[in-house]
């Protein structure tokens, strides 16, 4: 039973809370193909707010072999890799969290979020994504993959020494100086930090990995999704879609436009607001404006006294977005990857209804 205090409305983010994240096939993408970690999301995070991938998700450009050049491109942008390879990588050695954009593609911050930071022993026995079908190298754990960024926004905190294979080469310059009559003085290259060639990354091809991947529902909030709708109207509150999505080409598949209720998150809310639709995009505070506008409308043509910010829960995977949230005085909960129980838990303190099926809660206490 819903409380007096329960929120008018919630919000919830698509991909990395309703549907798997897209995050954790950047991560098994880099992991398969021998790519740094962060290095996908690196860039596509650093090509903000005008890179492909953020032009697409507003529906700026289409889905077409433009786009996919220009995706190429944005991963192949060598100042972004020399950057990678030097104050982006020694900082995050401080970081507890880095979180990225391809979720879906949402902006990736670097800032990293204290909380929830330490694992539990309910963390521990929390059930882990699919892995897929197909044998591949150990794949970075899901605690890695969180938080804080844009697709989303992944990652692992683990840095590769790239300096080794320079230091040796000038240790052995070294003792051939030693060795001749006329020594010369050391060369200023010898002490520089070799950089590893860039990747070559098939962006199309990881693009569709990722949407494939993000295809399927999360196993705890989709279903909770589902029986928030089954309540009556009056018995729960407005349910609304604020994420980052991207169009597909007419008649592609991945429209959902024949796919089951029972697996399309679309039709399980009353409200939606997609990027590519509205021209804009988390985490600008527009579009969560434009969010709580198309809310206090539903509700007052119901009858009600309107919808604020204040009024309202926002779910998401990534920290910058949340943080904007905040900023407009939305309560807040961080869908954690691997962990995605536990904000079903936290929703079910906010709303005061019973969400979560008996033999999951069982096995989470």
């Amino acid at each position: 039973m819903a409380t007096s205090k329960s929120p008018k409305a919630i919000l919830f983010d698509i991909g990395g809370v309703c549907v798997l994240s897209p995050l954790e096939a950047i991560a098994t993408y880099e992991n398969k193909n021998s790519i740094p970690s962060d290095w996908i999301n690196y860039a596509i995070s650093r090509t903000a707010p005008d890179g492909f991938w953020q032009r697409l998700e507003r529906g700026e450009i289409e889905m077409d072999g433009e786009f996919f050049r220009g995706f190429n491109a944005d991963l192949r942008n060598e100042k972004l890799w020399k950057e990678f390879h030097g104050s982006f990588r020694n900082s995050k050695k401080k970081l507890k969290d880095v979180a990225n954009p391809t979720q879906l593609g949402d902006h990736v911050s670097l800032k990293a979020e204290a909380a929830d930071s330490k694992p539990t022993d309910q963390d521990r026995g929390a059930q882990q994504l699919p892995k897929p079908q197909e044998e591949s190298p150990a794949r970075p754990s899901l605690s890695k993959l969180a938080q804080d960024t844009t697709i989303g926004d992944p990652v692992s905190l683990e840095s590769e020494d790239v300096a080794q294979s320079s230091l040796d080469g000038s240790a052995s310059t070294t003792e051939e100086s030693k060795s001749s009559s006329s020594p010369s003085p050391p060369d200023a290259t010898s002490t520089l930090i070799s950089l590893p060639p860039l990747p070559d990354i098939d962006g199309e091809a990881l693009f569709w990995s990722m949407m494939a991947h993000s295809r399927s529902p999360d196993p705890y909030v989709f279903p909770a999704l589902m029986q928030l709708r089954k309540l009556p109207t009056k018995e729960r509150p407005i349910l609304a879609a604020l994420s980052n999505t991207v169009i597909f080409p007419s008649g592609h598949p991945y429209n959902r436009l024949n796919d089951p209720p029972e697996s399309d998150p679309r039709g399980q809310f009353d409200v939606f607001v997609a990027s590519a639709e509205v021209g804009l995009r988390k985490p600008d505070p527009e579009i969560y404006k434009l969010a709580v506008e198309k809310l206090d409308k539903l509700d007052k043509e119901k009858g009600g006294s309107g919808v604020k910010a204040e009024d309202c829960v926002f779910l998401d995977d990534i920290g910058e977005n949340l943080k904007t949230a905040q900023g407009l005085g939305m309560k807040t909960t961080r869908v954690v990857l691997g962990k995605t129980w536990r904000a079903v838990k936290e929703l079910e303190q906010a709303t005061g209804l019973s969400l979560m099926d008996e033999r999951t809660r069982r096995s989470k206490l």
